[in-house]
């Protein structure tokens, strides 16, 4: 199972889930602050393989916190927890590192299936990857085993999403892929959320690996339809 950080500042809120993710066999450490998850963050030797983020925290607000973690880390899955009225908040939290988010009022199953998609994206099992599993596309290269992209022999550093993503588009070069196809591949068929986390990640992705993200070259947009990978 998990070992999980909850950052939650409504002690109802937070208790609620932290029972459940217990009750589910997740290892839970939950605080109401951001100041106080970059202590646990930063003093803590176990690493942790999923935190749930409030975006409105005192203080530091969840997007900051997000944005700390995504600097030092890209192997952790970041889940942001928000209200209805925080429409742009979770934008703007998929574009600094957030692999999804989960709008409240939420049932526990909901974000147990939230979890367990993102579990399966940041832990892949090592017997899934051959040793011999490094795909090449133009100058790119994609290590499955190391979950690394290169270009041109650079590393290109990658949130597990992104990966995930990258993998996909490698699997189909040259092929019109309509974003619920890309929704379905990445996020999982019983996903809850909006469609439009396919846009983001895909802007964050043309940062990343494209010349000029303005004018991209290989993640190519198919007007009325999705994306396409072309090198």
């Amino acid at each position: 199972m998990a070992r999980i950080l909850v950052v939650e500042d409504e002690e109802a809120i937070g208790e609620v889930i932290e029972i459940n993710l217990k009750m589910a066999g997740h290892s839970v450490i939950r605080c109401s602050t951001a100041e106080n998850a970059k202590i646990i963050i930063d003093n803590d030797r176990t690493e942790f393989d999923i935190a749930l983020l409030d975006i409105m925290l005192p203080g530091m607000n969840g997007i900051s916190l997000c944005e700390y973690i995504r600097r030092n880390n890209n192997d952790i899955g970041i889940i942001m927890l928000s209200a209805k009225s925080q429409e742009q908040d979770k934008v703007v939290s998929l574009s600094v590192g957030a692999d999804d988010y989960i709008t409240k009022p939420f049932g526990v199953q909901e974000l147990q299936a939230r979890i367990n998609a993102l579990m399966r994206r940041v832990k892949k099992p090592e017997k899934e990857i051959s040793t011999d599993d490094v795909m090449v596309s133009g100058p790119f290269t994609l290590d499955l085993k190391s979950r690394v992209l290169r270009k041109d022999n650079e590393v290109i550093d990658l949130t597990s999403v992104e990966f995930s993503i990258m993998e996909l588009f490698f699997r189909n070069e040259g092929v019109a892929l309509v974003r619920e196809k890309i929704l379905e591949g990445v996020w999982g068929e019983n996903y809850f959320g909006d469609i439009k986390i396919v846009d983001v990640n895909i802007r964050r992705l043309r940062m990343k690996i494209e010349e000029d993200a303005s004018s991209p070259q290989h993640i190519v947009t198919v007007w009325g339809y999705g994306y396409r990978w072309s090198v």
